[in-house]
């Protein structure tokens, strides 16, 4: 069992945690950052098994679990992308490698731009470039449409939207927001509203600006970028945002084991082997 120790890191607007695992049996290899937006360091526990031969830093992004954020405060992809860096400043254990999930990895390809001595190689795993993407105009209208619907009724309403959305296999419609809003109680959802809008997913990450990655910075990058999608799945619109930036930077991109979450086997997605994810990301990363 690998030691692990967890810090408090403040920085301008919240107050960060992240935990750093010592290996017992060092093998070499650079230190290993998981993370995602808006998961927190619990998501990725089975993935940071599986590599125990390493130091593994993982976090909680501001707002989640353990982290706190200012009220009010505005939440950008170059924030997130400011906390990796100061996340891996504050750990002191130089250049590592990254994995970055979903908004995680959406957010790093600023970080990378903006401080690239702190990364050697990103995974970038199915990042939801909306920007990117051939329906981008309509994902960008359902994304705030989900957002609206959070800040109108509730968290069981945004919810069945963003599950809804995440779930469709094809490129969205011009009247996609035509269609009956889905029901909460038959995903299992509240239907009541309780008043809170603290959520970091509704209120937060889909609330930010939409993020146009700096093609040529990327093409330029210092850092080893490698654009990842998941083996199921396809069609989605996380998974066509991973193979979007492997078309930006002309590269094809590299497929995992598994669906969307494909590092955590949940009630969700029980056939999920973290095992074999971490054995992908172990070749990715070599």
């Amino acid at each position: 069992m690998s030691e692990r120790t967890t810090h408090t890191l403040e920085v301008p607007g919240a107050v960060l945690r992240y935990d750093v695992r010592e290996p017992e049996e060092p093998g070499g290899d650079r230190p290993l950052f998981l993370f995602g937006s808006p998961m927190g360091a619990s998501g990725f526990e089975q993935l940071a098994g599986h590599f125990g031969d390493r130091v593994v830093i993982t976090y909680d992004p501001r707002g989640m679990e353990r982290s706190t954020r200012t009220p009010g405060g505005e939440l950008t992809a170059e924030t997130h992308a400011e906390d990796y860096h100061q996340v891996i400043e504050a750990a002191g254990l130089g250049a590592v490698d990254a994995f970055g999930s979903s908004g995680g990895g959406m957010c790093a390809l600023h970080w990378v731009v903006a401080h690239p001595r702190d990364v050697h190689t990103l995974v970038s795993h199915e990042p939801p470039l909306m920007t990117l993407l051939e329906d981008r105009e309509m994902a960008i209208k359902v994304n705030a449409d989900i957002v609206e619907t959070y800040q109108r009724d509730g968290y069981g309403p945004a919810m069945a939207k963003f599950i809804q959305l995440v779930r469709r296999q094809s490129p969205l419609t011009a009247d996609y927001l035509d269609q009956p809003a889905p029901d909460p109680a038959q995903l299992g959802l509240p239907t009541e509203d309780d008043g809170s809008r603290d959520d970091l997913l509704l209120g937060g990450n889909l609330a930010m600006p939409p993020f146009q990655p700096d093609a040529h910075a990327l093409r330029g990058s210092s850092v080893r970028i490698v654009p990842a999608i998941g083996a199921e799945g396809e069609g989605s619109l996380a998974r066509r945002g991973g193979e979007a930036l492997a078309a930006l930077l002309g590269v094809t991109p590299a497929v995992f084991p598994g669906d969307h979450g494909g590092f955590a086997a949940n009630e969700w997605s029980p056939n999920n082997n973290p095992g074999a994810f971490a054995q992908k990301l172990r070749q990715v990363l070599a």
